[in-house]
């Protein structure tokens, strides 16, 4: 697992901390057991209800499919993730299995199934890297995906490479990440930010 320099305000799982969306990937391929590890991972989530609505889309490099998923993304993400070996589009179905009513927390149970993602891939020295830019109404079009399924957000996954081979501006970002402070994100009773 990747190391990082990142420290938290409590003694938390190194996992978690040394958890990060690279940008920089290699060109070595990903088994078959590597990707569909991640989307077993993935599964585990809690979710209301065992619905687990989410479903995940994927395209591997060269693939037939590549060139379509690759086209949904704003050309920012495109620089960096042409080198990634798998595009992912990460769905939520919006109503429960057992009686197709809506369900509220089909996002939020969504989102749980991809940090478990992201999670081991970071324990397999897997980059998970999550992104929202990218052609949402296009995404449902080209995907054929139906209304009643959200789309969530797309993740370009791969083993971690050089950031060497990302362009100048992006190479002087290409390190984890802080976050806020605790207190700006927590409170006890009622709203105070």
């Amino acid at each position: 697992m990747l190391k990082t320099n990142r420290k938290s305000e409590y003694p938390i799982h190194e996992l978690i901390l040394n958890r990060w969306s690279a940008r920089s990937f290699s060109d070595e391929p990903m088994s078959e057991v590597e990707l569909m590890t991640l989307f077993d991972a993935a599964r585990w989530a809690q979710n209301s209800y065992n619905n687990q609505p989410w479903r995940y889309l994927y395209a591997r490099k060269d693939s037939p499919s590549w060139q379509k998923f690759f086209d949904l993304l704003v050309s920012a993400n495109q620089v960096w993730s042409q080198h990634a070996q798998v595009l992912v589009v990460a769905l939520a179905k919006k109503t429960f299995d057992y009686d197709e009513s809506a369900s509220k927390t089909h996002r939020y149970d969504a989102g749980a199934s991809a940090q478990l993602m992201a999670l081991q891939g970071a324990v397999m020295n897997i980059v998970v890297h999550g992104m929202e830019g990218f052609d949402y109404e296009r995404a449902r079009q080209e995907l054929k995906v139906p209304q009643h399924y959200s789309i969530e957000a797309m993740f370009a996954i791969g083993k971690i490479g050089k950031k060497e081979n990302l362009p100048e501006k992006l190479q002087k970002a290409e390190t984890p990440s802080g976050r806020k402070p605790l207190k700006e994100l927590v409170a006890e009773g009622e709203f105070r930010f």
